[in-house]
């Protein structure tokens, strides 16, 4: 798809020129997880308990910062005009956004992991490697619906109170079992596959709607 790879390269390229979004997301839940450690002064198995819940909140809220800026480019100069008018579907310009600020996301994540686990003073009970697999899969479901909802906003003058009033809800199911997942890693007590295959139906079900869906939308702004 020649047109989801121009979309991909011309994002990236912005974003490395700029580093906006990177450098707010790593401030951001940087700033979440150190407050959340001096409120609570995690120690031991209560630390276990939290800190996936932690690490989640702090990944969702930092990600609304980037994913407001996702369509701001696109406004300036009547950028989202000149798009309509390419023969193209405007699903890869949906999927182009969506994979790089899953991207994005996940680089702050792997750069806050080792101050996550130093801060908190974790050691994972249970099987580590699923984490690699909980996490994207979490990622994945809040960056494909964030940008679903950031592009039915995006005309609106509240665009980011509505953009947080759309998605949280809506990423609530999802949220809760990337919790519950990560909690059953990090303590070992529990089996997380039930919430894995809870993220893996949310992720196919609401990308599809998505992806169905953003012609629509696209065309109708």
């Amino acid at each position: 798809m020649p047109a989801l790879w121009t979309h991909l390269v011309k994002d990236l390229r912005i974003e490395w020129r700029s580093m906006d979004a990177l450098i707010s997301m790593l401030f951001f839940s940087g700033l979440v997880v150190v407050l959340f450690s001096i409120a609570f002064d995690p120690r031991g198995e209560f630390a276990q308990h939290i800190a996936g819940g932690v690490l989640c909140v702090a990944t969702m809220f930092a990600s609304v910062s980037a994913l407001n800026q996702a369509w701001a480019r696109e406004i300036r100069h009547n950028v989202m005009d000149a798009q309509r008018m390419v023969p193209s579907p405007g699903s890869e310009l949906y999927l182009a956004k969506v994979l790089v600020n899953f991207l994005f996301v996940s680089i702050v994540q792997v750069v806050l992991a080792p101050f996550f686990f130093i801060f908190y003073n974790l050691h994972v009970a249970g099987q580590g490697w699923l984490l690699a697999v909980v996490m994207p899969l979490g990622t994945w479901a809040l960056v494909s619906n964030g940008i679903f909802f950031a592009a039915l906003a995006m005309t609106s003058r509240n665009r980011e109170l509505l953009l947080s009033l759309i998605l949280f809800p809506i990423f609530i199911p999802a949220l809760l079992a990337m919790v519950m997942a990560t909690e059953a890693i990090l303590t070992g007590e529990n089996d997380p596959s039930l919430w894995i295959k809870m993220l893996v139906g949310y992720d196919v079900i609401f990308t599809t709607t998505s992806w169905l869906l953003f012609d629509t939308i696209f065309h109708a702004e």
